[in-house]
């Protein structure tokens, strides 16, 4: 299987290569031409407010040269009710990240969460953008997430490296405007760790689903779903998955909300069955059913400034 992930990630990488090349070429004949752009071949507006949703990335890409903080907070699983005020007092996680966008297709960010104190890198790459005119139907973005653990030595035990604490999400998300109200949005997954008990597997391929539907100027309903895949083809395991095996199968994490955005703030309140935030932790690891009511509280926050 890690020479499969490793194929993948530079296959990735090549492609992510050429298209640029390839993005660069373009544009270079379009100035030697003086190309000029018809209206209805300009990009259409962003299908997404802000370039997160909950804790998914979204096809938004900033403007070159912004900078965007997040703050993204999961309070505790509701079902004690009262005695621990519906997870507001029960152990919570919570995630600060910076994003700067270097080019207007390309932004790469950090970040800190506080379980496992896990550390990110992440990159979003913009390959291609819905126009006006329809002449391309949608937006594809690559977006790359590298997780560094950051939890004692003593937690891998036995033949301890630093390559223990690395996992990997990858996802090639696709999104469409429909129009000023219905944005929707598709992502296959891949995600891998470098380092799991021997009942789990090291990968994980899932398909992610997110939503928008605008109701008022600053206003809008949002909703997202990931859904890890159970393919024995790519398993380590010989039997067949089930709630009770003993390699464990994450279960979807489903997120409602609202969403209150200006040109630079968004604001997100939403129910989620996941207590993680990087992609990896919420596809790999969740255990909660948002069907059974094991869900959480979270908010969003994000902020941008243009320099």
């Amino acid at each position: 299987m890690r020479k499969i992930y490793m194929t993948f990630k530079f296959s990735a990488l090549f492609l992510l290569t050429m298209l640029m090349v390839n993005s660069t070429a373009i544009a270079q004949e379009a100035t030697d031409d003086s190309i000029v752009e018809t209206p209805k071949d300009r990009p259409v507006r962003p299908a997404f407010e802000s370039g997160l949703l909950f804790d998914a990335a979204t096809t938004t890409v900033n403007p070159a040269k912004t900078l965007e903080m997040v703050i993204q907070h999961r309070f505790g699983i509701i079902e004690n009710g009262v005695h621990d005020l519906y997870g507001i007092w029960a152990p919570a996680n919570i995630r600060l990240g910076i994003n700067y966008s270097i080019l207007n297709n390309l932004t790469v960010g950090v970040g800190a969460t506080k379980f496992n104190k896990m550390e990110d890198l992440q990159l979003k790459y913009r390959i291609i953008e819905q126009t006006r005119s329809n002449s391309i139907p949608v937006t594809v973005m690559l977006y790359e997430v590298v997780g560094i653990d950051g939890s004692p030595d003593s937690k891998w035990q036995e033949n301890y490296t630093f390559n223990n604490r690395m996992s990997y999400s990858t996802q090639l998300v696709v999104s469409r405007r429909f129009n000023d109200h219905l944005s929707l949005q598709i992502a296959p997954g891949f995600i891998h760790y470098n380092s799991v008990d021997s009942i789990y597997d090291h990968d994980r391929l899932s398909i992610s689903f997110a939503g928008r539907y605008k109701f008022s100027p600053q206003g809008s309903f949002i909703v997202s779903g990931d859904f890890p895949l159970k393919l024995q083809g790519i398993s380590e395991h010989s039997q067949t998955f089930n709630d009770s095996d003993a390699s464990f199968i994450a279960k979807p994490n489903i997120c409602v909300g609202f969403e209150i955005s200006t040109s630079t703030h968004a604001f997100h309140v939403y129910l989620a069955s996941a207590q993680g935030i990087l992609p990896q932790e919420d596809i790999m690891w969740n255990k909660n059913d948002f069907f059974k009511g094991e869900f959480l509280v979270g908010l969003n926050i994000t902020r941008l400034w243009n320099f």
